[in-house]
């Protein structure tokens, strides 16, 4: 396979998934990923293609350099792909002074060293971020009833419908508590979705990124966040953060004139939910 092909088919892999690696809020930088031997940051696509997985270490070796430190990979481990330019001597020119080098795209496979066994990594550096909670977004959390399993860990953000549990990164990891608390609501807007809560049929994980049906959800997240961001009063940062979608939401608002409507009273039945708030049948939508 081209390694351009191999570099998008990896990313529309991560798209598929639900995941954009490049939109994040919250800060890796003390933990930036990079290779456990040479202890050099990745760059570029490197960056993305490693960071998006769901490891707490930043470091990442080779098959041969997990063996060359005593350790091995464990079985049944996926690897990632990491690109370099090879360069290489031009030859057979006739161009007047284009002698030199070319450079030819190559990969290889890494592994995180949470995937690995018997290798030693250092401690992590703990972010130097100081997680100031807000009162009032802390008790719309705590207060949600039926609330999913929340869990921190790990630096990505996902509802699990399957196992109703809600992660989020460690709150110390993003740069303001606004942000925190932005990404939570729109995990928790997702976990409404549940059969046991509002029973919404078109979960994320049920369609495909950018189809009609996810994009719709996602709407909903976004002003269901919206919504919580404004009853706790701090201001809302889902939507840029999110911009990805916008191409999704587009095509999914020329095709069905009502979608703002429809997935604006969904939002505003999502965030009343876990407000435990109720309304009259006719007041709902």
């Amino acid at each position: 396979m081209n390694v351009y092909d191999l570099i998008n088919a990896r990313i529309i892999e991560l798209l598929s998934q639900q995941l954009i690696p490049w939109h994040r809020p919250w800060n890796t930088q003390s933990n930036y990923p990079k290779n456990l031997v040479s202890k050099k940051p990745y760059r570029g696509i490197n960056v993305w293609l490693t960071a998006c997985h769901n490891y707490s270490s930043p470091y990442w070796v080779t098959f041969k350099q997990a063996t060359e430190l005593g350790g091995h990979v464990r079985k049944g481990m996926k690897s990632t792909p990491v690109i370099y330019f090879q360069m290489l001597d031009k030859v057979d020119t006739t161009e007047e002074g284009a002698n030199g080098k070319i450079p030819l795209l190559r990969y290889y496979s890494v592994f995180n060293s949470e995937q690995c066994e018997g290798i030693t990594v250092p401690d992590p550096i703990t972010s130097a971020s100081i997680f100031d909670p807000i009162q009032k977004s802390e008790t719309i959390i705590a207060c949600m009833p039926a609330k999913p399993l929340i869990q921190h860990l790990g630096n990505k953000a996902t509802y699990n419908v399957r196992t109703d549990t809600v992660t989020l990164p460690p709150p110390a990891a993003f740069a303001v508590a606004e942000e925190y608390y932005c990404t939570a609501y729109h995990e928790l807007i997702h976990s409404t979705m549940a059969e046991h809560r509002l029973n919404r049929k078109a979960s994320v994980q049920l369609h495909k990124f950018g189809d009609e049906e996810y994009s719709k959800e996602e709407l909903v997240a976004e002003m269901g966040a919206s919504f919580l961001c404004g009853h706790s009063g701090i201001e809302n940062t889902t939507i840029e953060n999110s911009a990805a979608y916008l191409a999704g939401w587009l095509k999914a608002l020329k095709g069905d004139r009502t979608l703002l409507v429809h997935a604006a009273a969904l939002a505003q039945k999502a965030a009343d939910y876990i407000l435990n708030i109720t309304h009259h049948e006719d007041q709902s939508e």
